[in-house]
C-alpha cells in the first residue's frame, strides 16, 4: 500500500516537472518563469556570440567563458529532464520508444547539437552557432497562441503546392545557366568555366538582386537574360501568392468562427470539463472519432488556430463544426 503511494507521489512529480519544463501557460506561474529563464540565456549566448567578434570587448572574456560554461550546465539539466519526462511527450508510446522518439526529434537533435560541440568540438568555432538555433524555441513559445502559428499551419497545408513552385524555380535556374553556357563560354571563360557555373548569375537574376560580379557580354546572352528576367517575375510570384491564399483561407475561418451567426454555419461551440471526455486528449483524435472539424482553440482567453497534437485542457473552448 505505501509503495502504491509512493510510486503515485513520484509519477505526479514527474507530470509536475513536465509541465514546468514545457512551454507555459498564463496561468502555470512556474512554468511561464522557466520559458523566461531559457529565454533569457538563450538571448545572453547570442548577445555574447555578437560581442566578442568586437576587439573593444575582448576585456570581457573571462565573462563569456563562465556565461559558456554556465549555459551548457543549463543545457545539460534541461535535456537530461526532457529525458526524464519524454514518456509524457509521447503518451501512446513505450518509456524506451518516446525517449528515442525525443531523441531523434528535431528539437531533441538541436538540444543536443548545442550540448556536444562543448566538449568534442570546441575548437571549432562554427559549431558554436548551433546554440543560436534554440532561438527557435522563441517562435516555438509564441506558436501557439499568436498569429506565427497560423504562419506555420499555411506552411504545412501549402507545403505541396510550395514544394511545385519551388521547383519550377529550380528548373528555371538550370536551364538559364544551361544557356548562358552555351552562349557566352567562348568569350568569358573565366566567367562560365562549366554548365554550372551560370547557376549563381540565374540565382541573382532571378531573385532580382544583380550584384553584377557576372553578366552576359554577347548579344544573345543579353537577350537570354531580359527573357530570363520576365519569366523571374512571374515565377517568383507564385509562391507569394500562394501563401498569401493561405493566410487569407485561415484569417477567414478565425473570424467567421467568431461571428455572432455560428449556429447558422452550422459551428457549435463545447467547453472542454470534466463532464466531456475530452481532457488530455489530442484534437485530431478527437476530430477523427466524432467526425467534426475544430476550426478554434481558446485558451486562457486567447483564441489561437488548432493543430492536430494539441492536448486539451480543462477550461478550454471549442468552436467546432460537423462533417457528418
Amino acid at each position: 500500500m505505501g509503495s502504491k503511494k509512493k510510486n503515485k507521489k513520484k509519477k505526479f512529480t514527474r507530470q509536475r516537472l513536465f509541465e514546468i519544463i514545457q512551454i507555459g501557460t498564463r496561468t502555470d506561474v512556474a512554468s511561464t518563469a522557466f520559458d523566461m529563464v531559457l529565454i533569457t540565456i538563450i538571448l545572453l549566448n547570442i548577445l555574447s556570440l555578437i560581442l566578442e567578434s568586437f576587439e573593444q570587448f575582448s576585456y570581457l572574456a573571462g565573462f563569456f567563458k563562465f556565461l559558456d560554461i554556465f549555459s551548457i550546465c543549463f543545457f545539460m539539466v534541461e535535456y537530461v529532464l526532457r529525458l526524464i519526462t519524454s514518456d509524457y511527450l509521447y503518451p501512446g508510446k513505450s518509456k524506451a520508444g518516446s525517449l528515442f522518439r525525443f531523441i531523434t526529434s528535431f528539437d531533441g537533435v538541436i538540444e543536443l547539437l548545442t550540448i556536444l560541440p562543448f566538449y568534442y568540438l570546441s575548437g571549432f568555432v562554427v559549431f558554436r552557432l548551433l546554440r543560436v538555433a534554440r532561438i527557435f524555441r522563441l517562435f516555438k513559445i509564441n506558436s501557439t497562441y499568436d498569429s506565427f502559428h497560423v504562419i506555420l499551419s499555411v506552411f504545412k497545408e501549402k507545403i505541396s503546392q510550395i514544394g511545385a513552385s519551388v521547383l519550377i524555380i529550380l528548373i528555371l535556374m538550370l536551364s538559364s545557366s544551361l544557356c548562358m553556357y552555351s552562349v557566352e563560354h567562348e568569350v568569358q571563360p573565366e566567367a562560365f568555366p562549366n554548365a554550372l557555373s551560370g547557376l549563381w548569375w540565374a540565382a541573382t537574376t532571378i531573385f532580382t538582386v544583380g550584384y553584377g560580379d557576372v553578366h552576359p557580354v554577347t548579344l544573345i546572352g543579353k537577350a537570354i537574360g531580359i527573357i530570363v528576367d520576365f519569366l523571374a517575375m512571374a515565377v517568383v510570384a507564385i509562391p507569394t501568392g500562394i501563401i498569401s491564399a493561405g493566410f487569407v483561407e485561415k484569417y477567414t475561418a478565425i473570424r467567421r468562427s467568431q461571428n455572432a451567426g455560428e449556429e447558422k454555419a452550422g459551428l457549435i461551440t463545447i467547453t472542454v470539463g470534466q463532464e466531456t471526455p475530452y481532457i488530455g486528449k489530442e484534437i485530431g483524435k478527437i476530430e477523427n472519432k466524432e467526425d467534426m472539424d475544430i476550426l478554434v482553440l481558446i485558451r486562457d482567453g486567447v483564441c489561437a488556430v488548432p493543430t492536430r497534437n494539441i492536448k486539451l485542457k480543462n477550461g478550454d473552448v471549442l468552436v467546432c463544426r460537423r462533417t457528418d
